[in-house]
């Protein structure tokens, strides 16, 4: 029901990423289906609170929201899942805790977004996802031509990670939550 091609266990031994791998995920991630719906719902956020008044209301304003929302998406999950992993050395997965208390993996899941896996499997800071999500924001500045100022910038950096951090989280409680109730009957 979601797809994650990015996610390993914390517990399992650790095993690095081709090159190649590290794009396939960033492939993957980029042309699945929930990218669609995040895009939809971000660009309807977008619409609700006339992000970007520029682009105007109504179905226009909504499809330039959704095109600039798919933009940063796709930006953003191939420079943070594939072109500054392969650059840095860093593994773009996410290793699920799988147990413990919902706040300790919540906080855990959500600093993931500045804690990663080296490609030697040492715990480093996350220089991929926080120089993939800035150069990202920038690049924004390509197909948002009223939102130039670093203020503008800093704003959609922290909207990405805030939106990554979220995903993490999912990753992190999405098996739980699939044995729980999508299990059909299967204790």
């Amino acid at each position: 029901m979601l797809p994650n091609y990015r996610s390993g266990e914390e517990s399992a031994p650790f095993e690095p990423l081709s090159v190649r791998r590290k794009f396939y995920i960033g492939y993957k991630d980029s042309t699945d289906y929930p990218i669609f719906f995040v895009a939809g719902a971000l660009a309807g956020l977008g619409q609700m609170t006339n992000q970007h008044p520029e682009v105007g209301q109504g179905m226009e304003g909504y499809g330039k929201r959704l095109g600039g929302s798919v933009a940063d998406q796709l930006v953003g999950n191939i420079l943070t899942e594939s072109v500054m992993p392969a650059l840095l050395r860093e593994d773009p997965r996410y290793f699920r805790r799988g147990e413990g208390g919902v706040w300790s993996r919540t906080g855990y899941a959500a600093s993931r977004v500045f804690v990663a896996r080296s490609d030697k499997g040492n715990w480093t800071f996350n220089f991929a996802e926080v120089s993939g999500n800035a150069i990202s924001a920038a690049v924004g500045n390509a197909y948002y031509p009223h939102e130039r100022k670093l203020g503008d910038n800093v704003q959609r950096f922290y909207s990405q990670m805030a939106t990554d951090a979220f995903s993490q989280i999912l990753k992190e409680f999405w098996p739980d939550l699939k044995r729980k109730y999508f299990s059909h009957g299967k204790s």
